[in-house]
């Protein structure tokens, strides 16, 4: 805490009151581009970033948070402050997923980070329903490129919004599960906890 003397008064002020001014003053003067918290979850913590569209970016832990916000500082704007309240509506309905009370995602989704065939893919995969897979074949055919397979593993490995647009749903064509930007693990959680 910070010490402020106003005599003959002593008064400390609280990081996170401070904080707190600083966002409101951000988002009340426009300056807040992109807001950020975090997020345990049953794969890890996420990183939960927005725009003033929308959910713009989630990512794992193992994609190292720091590195993940300076890429948004470059990508998007460095007006990058952790605002949690920004990120309410997204927390909640995440929490209620992993809990098993809910199966798709009602927010608005800032698709910024990816263009041409990867967004066509990512349009796509919120299409895959909660506790089916597709193989990448499938999707590549969804997709509209039927011999794009590759491409269709590329655009999933760089999914900006993972779990909420759910690239996990896609496997390869024996079963197996394929890469996955949390890791096999988290990808193996939420495929097991969708088919429970």
């Amino acid at each position: 805490m910070t010490d402020i003397v106003f005599p003959p008064f002593k008064v400390q002020l609280d990081p996170n009151v401070r904080h707190e001014r600083l966002v409101a003053d951000a988002e009340r003067h426009g300056l807040l581009d992109v807001a950020y918290r975090t997020l345990d979850t049953p794969v890890g913590s996420l990183l939960l970033a927005a725009t003033g569209r929308g959910l713009v970016k989630v990512a794992f832990d193992r994609q190292d948070h720091d590195a993940v916000l300076a890429e948004l500082a470059a990508a998007i704007s460095p007006r990058i402050l952790r605002a949690p309240s920004r990120l309410d509506e997204v927390t909640r309905q995440l929490d209620e997923y992993f809990t098993g009370g809910r199966r798709d995602f009602d927010v608005p989704l800032d698709f910024r980070l990816a263009r041409g065939f990867r967004l066509s893919v990512l349009e796509h995969l919120a299409e895959i329903a909660y506790g089916h897979t597709e193989s990448y074949a499938q999707v590549a055919t969804a997709a509209g490129s039927p011999k794009a397979v590759r491409a269709v593993g590329t655009a999933c490995a760089h999914n900006p919004l993972p779990v909420v647009v759910p690239c996990h749903r896609v496997v390869r064509s024996d079963g197996s599960y394929g890469q996955y930007a949390g890791g096999e693990e988290a990808k193996r959680t939420l495929l097991t906890m969708e088919a429970a």
